[in-house]
């Protein structure tokens, strides 16, 4: 699919869907709570669609018949896959919490979890090796540390060590630990993205379950075990990294947008895009009503991206059009997302004229206002937060720029181009 993206300008409300973060991590806890749960708000997308289908293969009842309310029969930590194979789609969040989800099943269960191609080449193995430690057998069926993956119970706890080159692999052991009959001990020697890992503990705060952890070099997790999740209702909180896209197109693009729904009490580390774009030099101000933003002269700056991997592609586009030297760093592991999101975005933004270098561990970008682009032909390699932040360069410039792969969005944002049009964007598919 083609989305063609010209020039615009942006203005108006517009109003962001649920958190794909919380929307999966609700389904987790409610499919192992014992009773049934309600999800409110949650977000409807090829990724937590995956999650559901995941889920209800390992013996949860999920009705999601409403779109404003999905209702979850849980299995009381008792899981009991239905399917013998079962594919997540794209889904990596899906793929690493139902990892640990399924090493809870008795120990003759055998349950392989599998995905797309980009799915099939981003790496698992450490959580895999973790898993074993703590009493479950957890595969690499290709034996190249990538899905598909055969998982069988059970887990019982114990003490593991484990690099989280994405935080994912210890969301997944926290969610799972606490339903283990012993106490596992997880000490974590390098963890990216922390934030997540905090929302994660939010619902296990939430959940009444207590987790002991330490700071410093070497973190250290202590998980009770013998616990047990109990059914809620919630509603999902807006999701900033959908928000993400709204901000940099507000500050480049506008007129003014007021994006509304979004919570800064969140542990949702994409809220930091809104300082990303105040420290160079765009108007944001966040008001009872919402988040306002408007089109500023934007100036380069250095920004460290651990925290916030999947703002790097919209960011990338945001320094292209800003006057002089953006830096973002200190983000490796957004080589291992979708695709490597540092190489495509330094390719793709040197197809419109953009003077980018490739770091290692990010990018360097020296902008020029925009004035040395021009609008092209571009790939959006499969990736959904690509596909969106090219269609934000597109919408800066005169003529149109054509981005492939576009069905991409629908992994987490299929009201994507539906809402930015409401603003005014001159975007078709």
């Amino acid at each position: 699919m083609i989305l063609t993206s010209k020039q615009s300008t942006l203005s108006g409300q517009v109003r962001i869907p649920g958190s794909k973060s919380h929307t999966i991590r609700a389904l987790s806890v409610a499919a192992m709570a014992n009773g049934t749960s309600r999800i409110q708000n949650p977000l409807i997308s090829s990724d937590t669609l995956s999650a559901v289908a995941c889920y209800r293969g390992l013996g949860a009842n999920i009705d999601t018949s409403d779109d404003n309310c999905w209702i979850v029969e849980g299995t009381a930590g008792q899981i009991n896959p239905v399917i013998s194979i079962i594919d997540i789609g794209n889904s990596g969040t899906a793929l690493r919490l139902a990892a640990g989800s399924a090493a809870l099943a008795a120990p003759e269960t055998t349950v392989t979890l599998t995905g797309d191609h980009q799915i099939q080449s981003r790496p698992i193995q450490p959580l895999l090796d973790a898993l074993n430690d703590l009493g479950a057998k957890a595969v690499s069926d290709k034996n190249n540390g990538c899905a598909p993956i055969t998982v069988s119970g059970q887990l019982t706890g114990g003490v593991t060590t484990i690099e989280c080159v994405t935080s994912q692999y210890l969301s997944s052991l926290l969610m799972a630990c606490p339903l283990a009959q012993e106490d596992s001990i997880i000490n974590v020697t390098l963890l990216n993205e922390p934030d997540y890992v905090q929302i994660t503990l939010d619902w296990l705060k939430d959940q009444g379950i207590p987790i002991y952890h330490k700071k410093g070099n070497s973190k250290q997790f202590i998980v009770p075990g013998g616990q047990s999740y109990q059914p809620f209702e919630r509603t999902i909180p807006a999701d900033f990294s959908s928000a993400t896209f709204f901000m940099c197109a507000g500050a480049v693009l506008g007129g003014e947008i007021l994006i509304q729904g979004l919570d800064f009490s969140d542990s949702q580390p994409d809220k930091a895009v809104s300082d990303y774009l105040k420290a160079m030099g765009a108007d944001i101000t966040d008001t009872p009503e919402g988040l306002r933003v408007k089109k500023s002269a934007l100036k380069g700056v250095e920004i460290d991206m651990n925290r916030t991997p999947d703002a790097l592609p919209a960011m990338a586009v945001t320094a292209a059009l800003a006057e002089g030297t953006t830096r973002l760093v200190n983000v490796p592991q957004a080589r291992k997302k979708e695709t490597d999101r540092i190489a495509c975005m330094a390719a793709e933004l040197t197809k419109l004229g953009a003077d980018v270098e490739e770091l290692p561990d990010g990018l360097v970008i020296h902008g020029k206002g925009g004035k040395n682009l021009t609008a092209a032909k571009v790939c959006g390699h499969h990736d959904h937060r690509i596909v969106m932040a090219m269609a934000i360069a597109g919408m800066a410039l005169t003529g149109s720029t054509q981005i492939d792969t576009a069905e991409a969005m629908n992994v987490t944002f299929p009201e994507y181009v539906n809402l930015m049009v409401a603003l005014g964007a001159n975007l078709t598919l």
